[in-house]
């Protein structure tokens, strides 16, 4: 005899009930109840086997049912039961069922074989019921709570939200019907609508969840709503087997959910990580061809023929660099800050390392922007020489036109004269008026030698510096050279014929003589210093300036002397006409020695008066404006030497931060955005220097003695400034997601700073080869060759023979990560696919979301298992493919 009243020691799987009355179990209504209940529920069992029982005492009795129900609820063979029709037969099978039950840990107590094979209603009850507790209500666990009290409270929990329900029993609770539909509307809110029930219309609550529950959640009738209704309290067991019921119904699904879940979790991350990968490639190929595209317009040293031109080139590189280039340093920087938050999250989500396509490495891009910074480097200098040689270029032209012009009106008309005859026909006086004539010009010829050797040499220097109209220029000197040449030629023969006549002339007077020897070089002084005086210079410094003022005050200084040899040779002049008019000589009018006369070098003397205060003028404003240039230079150095230092003195403090260990990871991380903050705070006094700069520019000045520091400098150190920032920023991000999500301590994430800091022997945030190999060894590993080769590709997957922080914290905690895997995900989909080796779309679309489902099924390819079927895809592949473990 077995004996069922209770567990007893260990093994209990349900506490003694207190109200199991052996007495009541027989009341008509409650016996009914349970028979209803615990057919039904025989049935829901023993259909999977192709059969039913009608009378739960009698179909019982040859113990074959029994039996085979044990075997379809428990998923084990039971001996092999005896076919014989005779009582000892039955008694026999009977036995083995009740051996099984008791095999399973319960004990029976006043149940006999016998007495089921009598068809004992009340101990076939009883033993139906110890089968319902043992495996329809024994494994029901529900925070630590189990068994009816784990049933009652997994109730309490999916009906909690809903009104004018209180499970605190399996008795009077349920009798209004409410409990049923909420939990079914809990789980499956389209099949009811539970705003419409009424507490108290019990018949069709009652009636709608016992319908619903058969029609669409496969629990057959097992109560009878008219029954719990008209009982005072319907039987316990009874509805404790029937919302069991619903509870395994349920639970499956929650196991779906959950691996559904899963799932979605795992291929959201892949899809999210694709879309990084995507944007990180597009951003990548636009910075590579605008850099493209760049350099060769900054490599582009095709020089302009004018100042306008050139400066045009000035503005569009200004252009370049305050509009062009800044959006691209902000796209680069934010590259590799997307880089290295996606390389981060594939990390932490167990996925290999993201390889960006041929020539999009992070490397490349790099490389890329080191050539466009050399080509933008040499541009600007190019530029500003380009401009000072043009500079140059004019001045040198509008000084080669003035010399020309003044040589050809001085040549004009000397061929014709050298030319004439006019000796032939004249007296003794005019022939010898004639030679000191000539002499007298040969001595001017000579003094105009100088400046065609002034002006070959300009041309010269023209053509040497490439000056644009240099055909223009070189035909101009040819004609000068020709014609002076051509004049050479002549004045040699007219020389030589007055010598030849020389003999049958007289000497002519001579004080025309004594005049155009005085009158020739004086003349030719007055024309050299007003061409000096109206010279154009070009100077860069107020030294240069205070040269040119020294130079017209020393010429000044030589006009009183100059005055005299006007006054003297005016004096001979009127010494001449006085001797004509005492001795009545007959003269043409004019000197035959010069074309110079009193009335000339007047005039030009008064020109030379005229252009002196002129020259003050020109002095004085260029002093003045060399006065605002040295302001300029002034203003923009005390800028820079405070811009400089500062910019330096940022970049060392937040290295220091990045290094050092103070506070918690968001302490860090706030003190950075601060800093981040003041810097971007100061970035007006960046924007005035550029102002200032671009005045400097505008005036073309082009040194500044006052500072060290070159606009370009500050340039490239703010740029540098705000890349470090941001960089050191998201670097404590992915130290702050790293630390998250795995679970590391503040103590622990400190512990790894100091060991790394501690072998970050050059301070510069991240240790070699050799320096980590020393740093693991020190925290207790035995490493080999392949095994520290083994950790570096984990590290350093790009080779590059370095370890920074954050790879460093990544591989010290990766073991205690908490992520998932390859064989989750693959259990995950075997949840889903009903434990088969393949699954098909109709599964995936069933429990995935619509894309994710199509994502699966567009990626999975077809199973080709013995156990295949049309439509099979394998989702073994696909899983091990999502964390690089094959290719999908």
């Amino acid at each position: 005899m077995y004996n069922m009243d209770q567990y007893d020691g260990e093994e209990n799987y349900m506490p003694q009930e207190d109200d199991w009355d052996r007495d009541l179990l027989l009341d008509p209504a409650w016996e009914k109840q349970q028979r209803k209940t615990f057919t039904a529920w025989c049935n829901s069992h023993l259909r999977k086997a192709g059969t039913q029982i009608e009378n739960i005492e009698e179909d019982f009795r040859d113990g074959l049912k029994l039996m085979l129900l044990l075997e379809v609820i428990s998923g084990e063979r039971l001996a092999k039961p005896e076919r014989g029709k005779m009582r000892v037969h039955k008694i026999s099978n009977v036995n083995k069922a009740l051996d099984f039950i008791a095999s399973k840990g319960v004990k029976l107590v006043s149940i006999g074989a016998e007495e089921i094979v009598d068809g004992n209603a009340k101990m076939t009850l009883g033993m139906i019921w110890t089968i319902i507790l043992r495996f329809a209500i024994q494994d029901i666990s529900v925070e630590e709570t189990s068994a009816k009290e784990g049933l009652l409270l997994w109730c309490q929990r999916k009906t909690a939200p809903y009104k004018n329900v209180n499970i605190q029993n399996f008795h009077i609770s349920w009798k209004d019907g409410l409990g049923f539909c909420a939990l079914i509307h809990r789980h499956r809110p389209e099949l009811i609508d539970y705003g419409k029930l009424r507490k108290d219309d019990p018949m069709t609550n009652l009636n709608t969840a016992f319908d619903v529950a058969e029609k669409y959640l496969d629990i057959p009738k097992m109560l009878d709503a008219e029954d719990i209704i008209s009982t005072l309290r319907p039987d316990e067991k009874a509805v404790m087997t029937y919302v069991s019921c619903y509870y395994h119904a349920f639970s499956g699904k929650q196991k779906a959910e959950t691996a559904a879940n899963r799932i979605c979790k795992v291929l959201a991350v892949n899809q999210e990580n694709e879309q990084l990968m995507e944007d990180y490639e597009k951003l990548a190929s636009d910075l590579l061809e605008w850099i493209r595209r760049t350099i060769p317009w900054l490599e582009n040293r095709m020089p302009e023929n004018t100042m306008q031109a050139m400066q045009q080139k000035l503005e569009d590189f200004r252009d370049y660099r305050r509009l062009h280039k800044p959006p691209k340093v902000q796209e680069k920087c934010q590259l590799e800050i997307n880089f290295n938050t996606l390389q981060t999250k594939l990390r932490l989500s167990n996925r290999p390392a993201f390889m960006p396509s041929e020539g999009k490495m992070v490397s490349d891009i790099n490389n890329a922007w080191g050539n466009l910074e050399g080509a933008e480097k040499g541009y600007e200098e190019w530029l500003l020489n380009e401009i000072r040689r043009l500079e140059r270029l004019d001045h040198l032209a509008e000084k080669f036109r003035q010399k020309a012009a003044i040589h050809e009106a001085w040549t004009e008309g000397k061929e014709d004269m050298l030319q004439k005859r006019d000796y032939e026909t004249a007296s003794l006086s005019e022939i010898k008026a004639l030679l000191k004539k000539h002499e007298a010009f040969e001595s001017d010829l000579a003094a105009h030698q100088d400046r065609v050797e002034q002006i070959a040499a300009i041309a010269q220097e023209l053509n040497e510096l490439d000056y644009y109209d240099s055909p223009s220029v070189n035909a101009r000197c040819q004609r000068i050279c020709d014609q002076w040449d051509a004049l050479g030629a002549l004045t040699q023969k007219r020389s030589e014929a007055l010598q030849r006549t020389e003999k049958l002339l007289e000497t002519i007077d001579q004080l025309y003589l004594e005049f155009a020897k005085r009158a020739a070089p004086f003349n030719n002084w007055m024309e050299g210093a007003m061409e000096d005086l109206q010279d154009t210079f070009i100077v860069h410094t107020i030294e240069e300036i205070q040269g040119l003022s020294t130079a017209h005050e020393q010429f000044k200084a030589t006009l009183p002397e100059a005055d005299k040899e006007r006054q003297a040779i005016l004096g001979i002049h009127n010494e001449i006409a006085k001797i004509v008019q005492t001795y009545h000589v007959n003269m043409a009018g004019t000197n035959p020695y010069t074309t110079i006369n009193p009335q000339e070098i007047n005039a030009k003397w008064d020109k030379v008066r005229q252009l002196v205060p002129q020259r003050d003028q020109a002095l004085i404003e260029e002093h003045a404006r060399q006065q605002n240039n040295e302001r300029l230079r002034r203003q923009f150095a005390n800028q820079a030497n405070v811009i400089g230092p500062w910019i330096q003195t940022k970049m060392e403090e937040i290295g220091r931060i990045s290094i050092e260990m103070h506070g918690t990871l968001e302490d860090q991380l706030t003190h950075l955005r601060q800093y981040e903050k003041s810097i971007v705070n100061y970035k007006p006094k960046i924007d005035q220097l550029e102002g200032d700069h671009q005045l400097i520019q505008e005036a073309l000045i082009f040194d500044n003695k006052h500072t060290n520091y070159t606009m370009e400098h500050i340039r490239v150190g703010w740029e540098q400034l705000l890349t470090t920032i941001a960089r050191t920023i998201n670097e404590i991000e992915n130290q702050i997601l790293t630390r998250d999500a795995k679970g590391i301590s503040q103590e622990q994430l400190n512990e790894f700073r100091a060991s790394f800091n501690h072998f970050d022997r050059k301070r510069s945030g991240i240790m070699d080869a050799e320096d980590f190999k020393t740093c693991l060894i020190s925290v207790g590993y035995n490493l080999g060759e392949n095994e520290f080769s083994r950790i570096m590709s984990i590290v350093d997957p790009n080779r590059m023979g370095i370890v920074t922080f954050q790879a460093f914290i990544d591989f010290m905690s990766r073991e205690t990560a908490d992520t998932d895997t390859a064989d989750q995900v693959m259990a995950s989909f075997k949840v889903l696919a009903g434990d088969k080796n393949y699954i098909l779309a109709d599964e995936l679309r069933r429990e995935l979301p619509p894309d994710q489902a199509e994502y699966c099924m567009a990626r999975m390819a077809p199973y080709t298992g013995p156990d295949a079927v049309p439509g099979a895809l394998d989702y073994m592949s696909f899983s091990t493919a999502l964390y690089g473990e094959s290719d999908l």
